[in-house]
């Protein structure tokens, strides 16, 4: 589609949608032509719920999650164990974990990994509150489910060190084979990480 085969409105939906993760140019004409096929039973609702979630919905105070009220519907749920938190990177990961329903403590997003690449450094996160929420005394466990990466592990250490000398447990999510999987379709990285994991 060029400049002269549509109008400048098409144009600008066609380029925001290509900043989207997942989304290169040739896609987002593709979604642009499906959302303008049916703009009642798409565009409309779409754009109320974007219109919606940037008027309510709001980073939570105390873990970074994503909610229309603050504290977020986590933090306050009744039930859930204020002892323990659940260290993750991003909110994603959050919802993933929560999807599992295998997880009923508290969480805290990390916002990310330190990355020296990128120039990401302990100040660009959120680890300074973590540390904060831990040194309140009340939770005595950190569970450090940071992604199985370079820069998630160096993120892991970082964040245990600074935990050092404060009365509280340090856990980390188990690393290695998944549940069905078949040796000859892992990466070399992951088959390491379950040898050295091996129980």
């Amino acid at each position: 589609m060029n400049q002269r085969s549509a109008g400048p409105e098409v144009q600008r939906l066609i380029e925001l949608l290509s900043k989207l993760p997942g989304l290169g140019p040739r896609s987002a004409r593709r979604v642009a032509l499906h959302l303008l096929k049916k703009p009642d039973q798409l565009l409309t609702w779409l754009a109320t719920a974007f219109a919606d979630a940037a008027a309510k919905v709001q980073s939570c105070r105390v873990c970074g999650n994503f909610d229309t009220v603050n504290p977020c519907s986590v933090c306050v749920a009744p039930g859930r164990d204020a002892s323990v938190i659940c260290a993750v990177e991003e909110v994603g990961d959050l919802w993933a974990m929560e999807r599992s329903g295998v997880f009923k403590g508290r969480y805290h997003v990390i916002g990310g990994a330190l990355s020296a690449l990128e120039g990401i450094g302990p100040d660009d996160l959120n680890i300074r509150s973590l540390i904060a929420r831990v040194a309140s005394g009340e939770v005595r466990e950190v569970i450090l489910a940071l992604n199985a990466t370079v820069d998630g592990q160096t993120t892991a250490h970082y964040i245990t060190d600074r935990l050092a000398g404060l009365d509280v447990r340090i856990t980390r999510l188990a690393q290695g084979l998944p549940f069905g999987g078949e040796l000859d379709h892992l990466d070399d990285g992951t088959i390491a990480a379950a040898m050295a994991s091996r129980r």
